[in-house]
């Protein structure tokens, strides 16, 4: 079966019921976390943007916390996955502002991280591009906030 496209589906959904809308997106809620996570968000935590960001904040330091420190490929492992946790999250949210705000927060985390990331090329490669990564979101952002991300940034890169 091939997939109509996104206009073609917004088309088709004028013609539905409220009834009709209802069925079909706790229909979609039932086959993938990912969706379910999204309505999760647009329907509880969309009105509540810091508050969303400090979930998300609390979800990272738990996986920071049950990181396998015994060797750098189990770290690099759970690194990688916690940045795809990151930007899922940030990809719900569709605002440069949290998006920044959660990768701020994960660099400071891996920098913190015990094993130090130094001793390991690949973990200072992935730090390194998230560091680049922000300095590329906050130049489209709004000039007080470039100023306010960009002292953290500075704090990041000593």
């Amino acid at each position: 079966m091939k997939a109509v496209s996104v206009v073609t589906i917004k088309k088709e959904l004028y013609h539905k019921s409220d009834q009709e809308l209802m069925e079909l997106v706790l229909r979609l809620s039932k086959f993938k976390k990912e969706n379910k996570e999204l309505l999760t968000y647009l329907l509880f935590e969309l009105h509540d943007e810091t508050g969303y960001i400090d979930s998300v904040k609390s979800e990272i330091d738990l996986q920071f916390s049950t990181i396998n420190t015994n060797s750098y490929f189990y770290i690099k492992k759970s690194v990688r996955k916690i940045l795809r946790l990151i930007k899922k999250y940030a990809r719900y949210s569709l605002k440069k502002e949290t998006e920044v705000e959660l990768l701020l927060y994960f660099c400071e985390c891996l920098k913190d991280m015990s094993p130090s990331i130094k001793r390991n090329v690949t973990l200072s490669n992935i730090y390194d591009r998230q560091i680049l990564a922000i300095e590329k979101i906050v130049k489209t952002l709004h000039e007080d906030l470039q100023y306010d991300y960009n002292l953290v940034l500075e704090e990041l890169k000593e």
